[in-house]
């Protein structure tokens, strides 16, 4: 066995599976993200009653899970949402939540606490008229920090989340800045991608050539913010293997395995849609991932399913039967496993080819080659959708199309900064 395959069947070894879920308790939302993968915004019409979701925490201890993270749509819009969140802490699992933070009052988040939910994360998409014109609304962003502020005086723990593309990347320093004056304690940021309403904002996002110039940028802030005692913790689809990997996977912690190790969905974490859809992650396509419904199969059930089990077998032959193009041939292949796997399906349509991987940009650009990826088959416009892109590799220097104009290249560094380099 190989080094790497050893350490990857290692990480196997020590899997709890499902021990951390997300759960979407409801898909209404009181923003309008342009780029929200589940295009949030109504309930669905069957979404789980407050018996079946009191059910369901049941299940989830029984099961093993260890965490549950709420999420929305925005899961204060529904109206036993407390209610749950105090039976998650009576159950003994650690209650999380992420929210837009638009309209929490401090009351409401005094409740919050009472209730037992130990940590809350904000999504802030950049400084206001960035975040503003991602979130669909107004006034999203100082209600954002609002809501920051709320959870500083309640004392209840904070972080922040963010989406990383071409509008966000260019106002990161600043954006630490002020979530840092904001009191988090760490911020977890993440690669936008064509899934759901971000399909048709495609000039947001980020092409592959662009990857080196992005991650030097977020290592610089990832830098300081460990100085200063925030994590900055890379999501699942930001990596893999390249100069900064150690520095954002492992935040400050030191150990030689401090890096990507495969794709967990089905196996440390599953997501749960709000009629009682199981997936394996709660961002991958329903349509393709979807375990079943509660409704009609128990937890546990469910979990035994293949299509919660597709990313067992690492470190063997089985565990990268499913690569293809550039991962098939990737040095990494046997470790990376082909990054996140929601990532490279809402690409191309399946999972084992990522064109989000700052190894493969960087190796592309030894070759004097770029990736560039251009949409052929539109979305459908449902929850979680995604079109279909074609991966382009052209000459470095080849020029960008006429009607792209949105290339990141380098951040706005505000003045101070370069006492921090």
């Amino acid at each position: 066995m190989t080094d790497l395959a050893h350490v990857a069947a290692q990480r196997l070894s020590r899997y709890q599976r499902t021990s951390y879920a997300v759960w979407e308790l409801t898909l209404a939302c009181n923003l309008a993200c342009g780029h929200c993968g589940s295009r949030a915004g109504k309930a669905r019409p069957n979404e789980l009653s407050t018996a079946e979701a009191l059910d369901l925490v049941k299940q989830l201890a029984d099961a093993g899970i260890t965490e549950v993270t709420l999420i929305g749509g925005e899961a204060y819009l529904r109206r036993d949402w407390l209610d749950i969140a105090a039976a998650i802490t009576k159950a003994g699992l650690l209650c999380t939540m992420t929210t837009g933070g638009l309209g929490l009052s401090r009351t409401t988040v005094q409740r919050m606490l009472d209730a037992g939910i130990a940590r809350a994360s904000v999504s802030v998409d950049g400084l206001e008229a960035v975040h503003d014109r991602q979130r669909g609304v107004t006034g999203s962003f100082s209600a954002a920090l609002k809501t920051l502020g709320h959870f500083k005086a309640v004392g209840l723990p904070s972080s922040a989340n963010s989406q990383l593309n071409r509008l966000s990347l260019p106002q990161l320093p600043a954006l630490y800045d002020v979530l840092r004056e904001a009191g988090i304690t760490s911020w977890q940021v993440a690669m936008t991608v064509p899934m759901g309403n971000a399909v048709e904002q495609r000039t947001w996002l980020l092409q592959p050539a662009e990857f080196d110039a992005a991650f030097s940028v977020l290592a610089r802030v990832a830098r300081r913010a460990q100085r200063e005692g925030i994590k900055v913790m890379a999501g699942n689809n930001v990596g893999y293997y390249g100069p900064h990997e150690r520095l954002l996977r492992g935040h400050g912690r030191p150990g030689a395995n401090v890096f990507w190790q495969g794709c967990g969905a089905g196996m440390d974490g599953l997501g749960i849609e709000a009629d009682g859809t199981i997936k394996g992650c709660p961002s991958l396509p329903t349509s393709a991932y979807s375990g079943g419904s509660i409704r009609d199969a128990t937890l546990k059930t469910i979990l035994e399913r293949p299509a919660l089990r597709f990313n067992e077998g690492a470190g063997s032959d089985a565990g990268v039967a499913h690569l293809w193009g550039r991962c098939g041939q990737c040095q990494y292949k046997t470790l990376c496993r082909g990054g996140c796997s929601w990532t490279a399906h809402v690409f191309f349509g399946r999972r084992g080819n990522n064109p989000y991987c700052h190894h493969r940009a960087l190796t592309l650009a030894k070759e004097g080659l770029r990736e560039r990826v251009v949409l052929e088959t539109p979305a459908a416009g449902q929850p979680f959708d995604h079109g279909v892109l074609r991966s382009i590799e052209e000459p470095l220097d080849a020029p960008w199309p006429a009607d792209d104009t949105l290339h990141f290249t380098q951040a706005d560094w505000p003045a101070g900064w370069e006492l921090h380099a």
